[in-house]
């Protein structure tokens, strides 16, 4: 454990006599187990921290009878849906989703002049019927085509434009049909 060295020089100088010189080593490597049993008698005796559930505040789910009293039916002077395709063209119709008839699909882009204005129009179409301007309804469908640039562009004019209800949903497939069809007539053109 402990080592002692006695070699050293112990020869006369100028007539002193020197003593000898001892250098004291230690060995660390008991100390190092020893330090290392601590810690894993500590690791493994120890409790680590318990996990804590954050509680939510769920509101509680309205009775039926209250929901059918509040709930209104979606009128279709409502409802515009805009489809986001390829190539930065969007499509858009007014009116419910299961009534779409092929030739009800229009062109437009992005910008001010082009998709912004069309929401435009439709708010004050909604605004002339319900006297309320927060009664406008779009509904987002992108197809598979379509760049995530494009979400974000259309939630902006949703922002831009003020309005309050939109909802992201799938493409129907007559939706898909109608697109495929507009684009067979307009490359045929």
């Amino acid at each position: 454990m402990a080592e002692m060295d006695t070699s050293g020089g112990g020869g006369r100088h100028q007539g002193k006599v020197k003593a000898k010189k001892k250098d004291i080593h230690v060995d660390m490597t008991p100390m190092v187990d020893l330090a290392f049993l601590l810690i894993t008698f500590f690791m493994l005796t120890t409790t680590m921290s318990q996990p804590v559930a954050m509680q939510l505040a769920v509101p509680k789910p309205p009775d039926k009878d209250k929901i059918e009293e509040t709930s209104e039916a979606v009128k279709e002077s409502q409802v515009l849906t805009i489809i986001m395709d390829k190539d930065d063209i969007i499509w858009y119709y007014e009116g419910l989703p299961q009534d779409l008839k092929s030739n009800d699909l229009q062109r437009t882009a992005y910008g001010a002049d082009g998709i912004r204005q069309v929401i435009l129009d439709k708010k004050q179409k909604v605004l002339q019927r319900f006297r309320e301007p927060d009664k406008t309804i779009c509904l987002l469908k992108s197809t598979s085509e379509a760049r995530y640039k494009n979400i974000v562009d259309i939630l902006d004019e949703m922002d831009i434009t003020g309005i309050k209800i939109f909802a992201l949903q799938d493409l129907l497939p007559h939706e898909i049909q109608a697109v495929a069809g507009k684009w067979n007539a307009s490359s045929t053109q």
